[in-house]
């Protein structure tokens, strides 16, 4: 007699979802949290998993990256990589892609700016030249006192020793605010009196990019950081703030094409034209009224 054994049929795998940046961007922070709460040694033990992890993932991205990197057909397809925002996120992680001059250095102002404000002062960078970098020192930080000096020399240690490429710092002077002469004889419908600020020319606008500005908030004259967005001849205004962690977005990557606009310090994307949040939909970027009178941008900062 012959005993025919059934053939089991594998069910297909299920299918699941692709977990978002911000489910695991929460992982993360929740890993990190838990790891801080363990104790020295369990939190050596974890540290060294961590770190040995890393380093396979580091290995085997090197890898990945010389190997596309090696031929004519693929190097294209590793520089279209590259450009993905999540991809140079992760390869900048692992110091396979360095971070531009400006983005290290806004990470480097951004450790002693509570040190900054802590004393009344704070700090803007406005470009980098040349291994000199220029910036803005406001509050406490611009005047003549000891204190001042002291804050001085805080910005500059943090950028020449944290920065490879900086070996100096120039302080640019302040802008002196702008007088407005008889504002309603030239704007019918725009008033630095109702709180708007005049934020430049539309013809100074890049097409397609970003600019950060600080404006002067009409009565008060306190400076809020705004970005100006130029998008297929469209403006747009926002706080210069990413919803995440409220850092700034300076160097934010601007796809055009795509009409997105992705923050350089952890990867959350945004609609360029409304400053909704692609990553985490329950977040946005805070949207500022804009005008354009006679070529001249307003905005609204004020209340």
């Amino acid at each position: 007699m012959t005993t025919t054994v059934p053939q089991l049929t594998a069910a297909p795998p299920a299918v699941t979802a692709e977990p978002t940046f911000e489910q695991l961007a929460t992982r993360v922070d929740d890993a990190v949290k838990a790891l801080e709460a363990l104790d020295p040694a369990a939190r050596t033990v974890a540290e060294e998993l961590k770190a040995a992890v890393e380093a396979i993932h580091r290995a085997g991205l090197v890898t990945i990256v010389r190997s596309l990197r090696a031929g004519d057909a693929t190097r294209p397809v590793l520089f279209d990589l590259v450009d993905d925002p999540v991809v140079h996120l992760l390869l900048s992680l692992h110091q396979i892609v360095r971070p531009d001059p400006m983005t290290e250095a806004a990470k480097a102002l951004q450790e002693v700016r509570p040190q900054l404000q802590g004393h009344g002062g704070d700090v803007t960078l406005v470009r980098i030249d040349d291994g000199i970098a220029f910036v803005r020192l406001t509050g406490a930080c611009n005047g003549c006192s000891m204190s001042s000096v002291t804050l001085r020399n805080l910005v500059e240690k943090a950028l020449v020793e944290g920065i490879a490429s900086i070996n100096g710092i120039e302080v640019v002077p302040n802008e002196p605010e702008q007088t407005v002469i008889a504002p309603e004889s030239l704007f019918s419908t725009v008033h630095a009196e109702d709180g708007w600020a005049q934020a430049g020319a539309v013809a100074d606008m890049p097409d397609n990019g970003l600019v950060a500005k600080l404006l002067a908030t009409p009565p008060t004259g306190q400076e809020v950081s705004v970005l100006l967005v130029s998008q297929s001849g469209q403006l747009s205004c926002y706080v210069n703030e990413c919803a995440h962690e409220a850092l700034p977005l300076d160097n934010a990557v601007f796809d055009a094409e795509n009409g997105t606009l992705t923050c350089p310090w952890h990867g959350f994307c945004y609609d360029a034209g409304s400053g909704e949040c692609l990553t985490a939909p329950e977040a946005q970027l805070e949207q500022l009224p804009l005008r354009v009178n006679n070529g001249q941008i307003w905005i609204r900062v004020g209340p």
